[in-house]
């Protein structure tokens, strides 16, 4: 048998790595940053111990590296190109959509991200991120600016803490959330006129207060 490419290893060796981090996620929603331990994280990612910590020597390295990716995550999503109407409503539909196709990584992240051993870790690497966390407010604030608003600082503030609402909800609430009636007030609080086509089908029809989803319900882990 001839012996893997240099290329074949190297692919092998990312797909192991994405194994890890999704187990780690999972496993540190389920037990917590200080009940997870690292044989249950190779243990459901089917790797050794000894892999792991090849590209992970511990535990704050993975949350360390999950909570980056979040906010990688998070900072492509408003870098869109167009006018600013057009930017607006492209960042509305990145979001809700993001949202509800990744809700159990959401929810899991989530996690991490309120843990209150795990906050610290997310402040430390939004720190680190500062260049492209200022990247994104600046991108939304000239949106807002150039939509004449009188603040753009404070709608900047404004439109991320209603997404994050709305991404919260989601995770929490997966399946039953009203995605596309709150995409239509959306469009209509900030004057985008109707929504083209749809995000999610449709919603849900009202059932009365919305139970929050359980782990099953969220779905599983995708690739943070």
């Amino acid at each position: 048998m001839a012996p893997r490419s240099a290329r074949a290893n190297q692919e092998m060796r990312e797909q192991s790595r994405e194994r890890i981090l999704v187990a780690a996620l999972e496993v540190f929603a389920e037990k917590g940053y200080q009940g997870a331990t690292v044989s249950e994280i190779t243990t459901r990612a089917g790797v050794s111990r000894g892999l792991l910590n090849y590209y992970f020597p511990g535990k704050h390295q993975l949350v360390d590296e999950l909570l980056a990716r979040y906010l990688d995550g998070v900072v492509e999503l408003v870098m869109v190109d167009g006018g600013p109407d057009e930017r607006l409503a492209a960042i509305i539909d990145r979001v809700l959509l993001a949202a509800v196709t990744t809700a159990g990584v959401q929810r899991m992240t989530l996690s991490l991200v309120l843990g209150p051993a795990t906050h610290p870790l997310f402040a430390a690497a939004e720190a680190r991120k500062e260049e492209r966390v200022a990247a994104l407010e600046d991108a939304l604030r000239s949106l807002f600016a150039e939509r004449g608003a009188a603040d753009p600082a404070l709608e900047e503030v404004l439109l991320r803490s209603v997404l994050e609402g709305v991404i919260f909800k989601i995770a929490v609430y997966a399946g039953q959330y009203p995605v596309e009636r709150i995409r239509r007030r959306l469009y209509a609080l900030y004057g985008l006129g109707e929504p083209v086509g749809s995000l999610t089908g449709s919603d849900p029809p009202p059932v009365g207060r919305m139970r929050a989803a359980s782990a099953t319900e969220a779905g599983p882990a995708d690739t943070p």
